[in-house]
């Protein structure tokens, strides 16, 4: 079974018309670039299209005041979108996969928690975990891309419809070998790996009673009741 893609996200962040002009003054828009403000929105004059920004822009964005250090977006496909809030059971999950690598494999790999990973110019999403290649600096100087990347984990509850139809053939697109999606409302794991343009070629499907060994690790065996809370 192979994931698909689809154009489809959750809600975007709109702007009011003072950050409108916010980022004319910062030189992310200039008059030339004939962008309009609709409904919150920035759209092309010429051909309607919606205004995408860079991972640079997203960056000066934050830089000038625009986006807020506490403000939950990351940046898909150009578009910057709203990361649905984290409940209790979502921030377990979370915190017992961390836990569950970090303790297990150490120093062998470098975990990060809802850290951005930077898959292109215009995509830099905020994986729930992210297990790494070994860097002694954690990455603190610069974010890791897709050739640094062992195994993504998300872990959705309402958001797990999306995570499917958008992140999971972002990923395989930009070649992460193996992602996990942990779906916290039937306690079950997806296993997706053997990524291709298309999506992954190879989705598995475990749930309570059943262990999860990465492909790169296959002597690791974690329960799913481990990291999937009742």
């Amino acid at each position: 079974m192979a994931t698909t893609t689809t154009t489809e996200l959750p809600e975007r962040r709109r702007f009011n018309v003072d950050e409108y002009y916010a980022m004319g003054k910062a030189g992310i828009l200039t008059e030339h670039d004939g962008i309009e403000l609709l409904d919150g929105e920035l759209f092309c004059k010429y051909d309607g299209r919606r205004r995408r920004f860079t991972v640079e822009e997203y960056y000066k964005l934050a830089e000038v005041g625009i986006l807020a250090p506490d403000e939950r977006v990351e940046l898909l496909a150009g578009e910057i979108i709203r990361m649905a809030p984290i409940g209790s059971k979502h921030a377990g999950g979370v915190t017992q996969f961390a836990e569950e690598f970090s303790v297990r494999l150490g120093r062998r790999v470098t975990v990060r928690v809802q850290n951005p990973v930077r898959l292109s110019t215009g995509e830099e999403p905020e994986p729930d975990i992210a297990v790494l290649h070994r860097k002694d600096d954690g990455y603190a100087s610069e974010h890791p891309g897709p050739g640094n990347v062992i195994l993504l984990i998300e872990v959705a509850d309402s958001s797990v419809g999306f995570d499917r139809r958008h992140k999971l053939p972002m990923y395989a697109l930009h070649g992460i070998p193996e992602v996990w999606l942990g779906d916290i409302n039937s306690r079950r794991v997806e296993v997706h790996d053997e990524p291709m343009a298309a999506g992954y070629a190879r989705v598995r499907v475990f749930g309570v009673g059943e262990t999860l060994s990465p492909g790169a690790f296959p002597d690791l065996e974690i329960p799913v009741s481990d990291v999937m809370p009742e």
